[in-house]
């Protein structure tokens, strides 16, 4: 078989090479020798840049185009030359064929370009390998060849398509070989659809031009169904992400202490329903974690999931920033108004951190969202409906604020249903290890470091404190035990680990007496002021930072403290 196809390329007129991915020249006709002058036997097996000189070869394996009817200089005659890619059935470029033919003597190129016999005998052998589908019309419209890769997209047969109209395959949208043949110009990434089964497909075709006049049309079909379908799956899973902010599971949270447990199988139950979950502990005991687990365990887990720190925003701006507003209704409102966390959340979940500290205005306002599922926006008189699932988290004592009037009670009731209490870890320390490992684990990521366990004595000495900050503290600890260590050392000892109950007083030494009799001169607000920084600076360190156990500790809000460490600029 094969010494019959030499035989043919060999007696065809048109001269072919062909060159595999590599550019390495597989094929050299008769023809291209006579047209080159170049032995057939030197030729082959070398690159084809240093044999042809000026060669378009590799520019169509870097780029996979095709160049047809494209006119050149090779040595002291001209050519007119077809090239395109080989590809195989994964559609990756495996070659690359230039056909080309000595035009310098031609005086009747019509007869020539209209010997359908032997191009069609040319392009079935030579297109045979390729998966673009391809066609050939003649200069009214009339389908002069089709190779097998289009017969397998449309789903139609040469008999189906040869001697008919060009429009003979389209299902949907425009003949890009009637444009080109009205045209003269080449068309592309024309999307129809083609065949019986209406495949979409994007299509391109160029002119055949024989000494300035136009003898037909070539077209390449590229089938994109699949392509179309992954496209859309993607962006649907960019929307997703897009809108999912819940980022843990309940296989993030690490214990096996009895507690923990009880907490989780909690947790998972309410996930289950829709129900107002409030979640009760202290900072730094994952409340948050536990937030984002019931969420991406629940059937709205595909909507979004909101998370608003209720004690960090001042009283106007968590107002607008939950319920919206209408335009005009402040100044400085965006133009046409905006959308509340509790409208963006539909469908969805929001979680209300630290949801004691809001003010009594704002609770009369989220009562009405859990009575009436409905809200209504700053400066505005309509009641906008929503469907969003509240969580909300506090570490405040709220059966305290309730008698003590800061916190009403039928607020209380309606987000008490599912209450959760989650432990502190002074009250789970056999969890230690799990966590201390968990923790080594995230902050090898973070870090770039490959820490691998921590002795025995080491963990006593973690055992031994009381963890006021929880969790969170642990992990800051184990965090800066392991900056203490060397690059070369992966077991947590002893000597890494910070002072962790008189660390406070090392950072922040007493004040300096004779600093403070220097001031008493001066005004005695800046006096104040002085010994407040300090006292909270003090404060903040003996918590390990945690602003909600400081600020109880100081006997103010946690609004307050924030107030404060912005007027000191404390970070």
């Amino acid at each position: 078989m094969r010494k019959e196809l030499e035989v043919i390329l060999n007696s065809t007129h048109d001269a072919m090479i062909a060159v595999n991915k590599y550019g390495i020249i597989t094929l050299f006709n008769k023809a291209a020798e006579d047209l080159t002058g170049i032995n057939k036997d030197y030729a082959l097996g070398r690159e084809v840049e240093k044999v042809i000189l000026n060669t378009r070869l590799m520019y169509i394996l870097r780029t996979g185009d095709f160049e047809l009817n494209k006119q050149q200089d090779l040595g002291n005659i001209k050519i007119i030359t077809n090239r395109m890619p080989v590809k195989n059935e994964k559609q990756e470029i495996i070659g690359a064929v230039a056909v080309f033919r000595d035009i310098t003597e031609i005086k009747d190129l019509v007869s020539q370009v209209t010997n359908l016999k032997e191009i069609q005998s040319m392009l079935e052998a030579v297109f045979y390998s390729t998966q673009d589908a391809i066609s050939v019309v003649d200069q009214n419209g009339i389908n002069l060849m089709i190779n097998p890769a289009y017969t397998r997209l449309t789903g139609l047969s040469q008999r189906d398509v040869i001697g008919k109209i060009a429009t003979a395959d389209i299902a949907e949208g425009e003949s890009i070989h009637l444009k080109v043949l009205e045209t003269k110009k080449p068309v592309k990434n024309a999307r129809i659809k083609v065949g019986p089964t209406r495949k979409e497909v994007i299509a391109t075709a160029a002119p055949i031009m024989v000494d300035g006049e136009l003898r037909g049309s070539v077209g390449v079909l590229h089938d994109v169904s699949d392509l179309m379908q992954v496209t859309n799956e993607l962006n649907l899973a960019k929307e997703i992400i897009r809108k999912l902010e819940a980022k843990y599971t309940f296989e993030d949270i690490v214990g096996d202490n009895i507690l923990i447990k009880r907490s989780i199988e909690k947790a998972k139950k309410a996930a289950e329903v829709p129900a107002t979950v409030l979640l009760r502990g202290e900072s730094g005991t994952g409340k948050e974690l536990f937030a984002h687990a019931i969420h991406n365990l629940s059937s709205r887990k595909f909507n979004q999931f909101v998370r608003v720190n209720c004690a960090a925003l001042s009283e106007s701006l968590l107002e607008s920033e939950l319920f919206g507003y209408e335009e005009g209704a402040f100044t400085g409102a965006k133009k046409g108004g905006k959308k509340g966390l509790f409208e963006q959340a539909s469908g969805g979940t929001i979680f209300l951190d630290e949801i004691g500290e809001i003010s009594t205005n704002i609770q009369v306002k989220l009562l009405r969202v859990l009575q009436e599922k409905e809200v209504v926006r700053v400066g505005g008189t309509e009641s906008i409906n929503i469907n969003v699932r509240i969580i909300g988290a506090t570490n405040m004592d709220l059966e305290r604020a309730v008698k003590e009037g800061r916190f009403r009670e039928d607020l209380y009731y309606r987000l008490n249903v599912i209450p959760i209490n989650i432990p502190s870890l002074r009250y789970r320390k056999d969890d230690l290890k799990f966590l201390v490992f968990n923790s080594i684990r995230k902050l090898n990521q973070e870090y770039g470091r490959v820490i691998t366990d921590i002795s025995q004595e080491a963990l006593e000495v973690l055992k031994e404190h009381d963890w006021p900050g929880n969790v969170r503290e642990l992990e800051n600890v184990i965090g800066r035990a392991i900056i203490n260590m060397k690059l070369n050392e992966n077991k947590i000892e002893k000597r890494h680990l910070p002072k962790i109950h008189e660390n406070y007083i090392e950072k922040y030494p007493p004040i300096d007496e004779t600093l403070v009799e220097q001031k008493i001169t001066e005004d005695l607000k800046e006096v104040i002021e002085l010994a407040e920084k300090d006292h909270i600076l003090r404060t903040l360190e003996r918590y390990n930072r945690n602003r909600t156990n400081t600020a109880r500790a100081l006997g103010i809000s946690i609004r307050s403290l924030y107030y404060k460490m912005e007027k000191y600029e404390i970070e």
